[in-house]
């Protein structure tokens, strides 16, 4: 006798339920697939300009991402992903759930009925979830981001944008911290967007108290800084002049650059292992030392082709450049990611590296060590210039 097959039990349900207006959720759990940082799958319906789309949202670590398919590519993706990627899923419709769980080869599929439940809206055109969603803050305005009338300025939509997501990666990173209140410092600072909107979300939503420095060489914005924060009544947040390097980060908790240029983000991040800071996170902005090394130096000749033109050498260089940090900080004791944190769409600089202290990490120093130098053996590079930081 045929074993039933429960994934098509499964997905000829999804599928009745999409076609009638009646699903309400589908949630893939049990995650043992090739992305470490990826924990679940949650798939709804939408209605777009195209037509009616399965929306699938994938849950990372530290950020979701939407990709929408339509019907026949996301059957088949489901399909594929209950068969070898997930252990267990959850179908909610308005008039039934289905719990499917598979061990091995074995699988379950249970059915319950339920009554009184309405389908959520298809429509993808409303507001947007974002942390940020009062607009008429003074901050806002005096950052130029808001107009007199307390809304974002449509120049500075893509810049709100960053800011929000920013602030979704980073708020569950700060509240994770143990100190009370945490110290965050913000290497080259600038007008200080990330810090007002992540003062102002800690302290308004999430309730927790902290102290953030803004570090910034220019003068004027440090005064501008500290005299919009004391207008918004910000008592925890403050900005001082001077350098990434001449600054004590004594006792930060946590230590951030959003677009230092070149050199700067490794100051950064010097900074930030020198303190011993629970959490570093830098967006980096140029890759001008490495790049400069590549082009001097003797990359291995099978790249030749590879960096023969000048925009694959600019991507090699950026890709080169935040690998061997984030392998330098594995070195120093720190658990590394590297992901995109928005869209490129928006901004071009939109890699982030995420760092957490943890004892375990780097404690296999010899394989990172070598790691790093055949890296730099690869591609033509003498030092990178945070190791000479670290002290080689």
């Amino acid at each position: 006798m045929t074993p039933p097959d429960r994934i098509s039990e499964l997905l000829d349900a999804t599928q009745i339920a999409f076609a009638n207006g009646a699903l309400i959720r589908l949630k893939l759990g049990g995650y043992h697939g090739a992305e470490p940082e990826l924990k679940a799958v949650e798939i709804k319906k939408i209605t777009v300009k195209a037509g009616e789309r399965y929306s699938f949202t994938y849950k990372y670590k530290t950020r979701d991402t939407i990709k929408n398919y339509a019907e026949d590519e996301a059957l088949a993706l489901l399909r594929n992903g209950l068969a070898t990627e997930f252990r267990s899923a959850q179908l909610a419709t308005t008039e039934f759930d289905m719990m499917f769980e598979r061990n091995g080869a074995k699988m379950r599929l249970k059915r319950t009925e339920v009554a009184g439940r309405e389908a959520p809206s298809t429509d993808h055109n409303r507001a947007k979830n974002r942390p940020l969603t009062e607009t008429g803050k003074p901050w806002l305005q005096a950052l130029g981001l808001a107009g007199k009338n307390g809304q974002i300025r449509n120049d500075a939509q893509d810049k709100f944008r960053q800011i929000n997501k920013m602030v979704e990666i980073f708020a569950p990173l700060v509240a994770a911290l143990h100190a009370e209140p945490p110290l965050i410092v913000d290497m080259g600072a600038g007008k200080g967007y990330l810090d007002f909107a992540l003062y102002d979300y800690l302290a308004t939503v999430v309730k927790r108290p902290v102290r953030i420095v803004g570090v910034e060489l220019r003068p004027q914005l440090v005064e501008d800084g500290n005299a919009t924060a004391r207008a918004s009544g910000f008592d925890g947040l403050s900005f001082e002049a001077g350098t990434i390097m001449a600054f004590d980060a004594s006792g930060a908790d946590a230590v951030i650059a959003l677009h230092a240029c070149d050199t700067a983000t490794d100051d950064a991040i010097f900074k930030g292992i020198a303190a011993g800071a629970a959490l570093i996170a830098v967006a980096p902005c140029c890759h001008k030392q490495i790049r400069r090394q590549m082009a001097a130096g003797k990359p291995d000749e099978i790249l030749e082709p590879l960096l023969r033109h000048g925009i694959f050498v600019e991507r090699q260089a950026e890709m080169v450049t935040d690998t061997l940090r984030a392998l330098l900080l594995e070195l120093n004791g720190y658990r590394s990611r590297v992901f995109e944190f928005v869209s490129d769409a928006h901004t071009p600089k939109n890699n982030l590296i995420v760092a957490e202290k943890d004892d375990r990490a780097g404690r296999d120093r010899d394989t990172v060590l070598r790691q790093i130098s055949e890296i730099k053996t690869m591609f033509g590079i003498g030092e990178h210039y945070l190791e000479g930081l670290l002290g080689g």
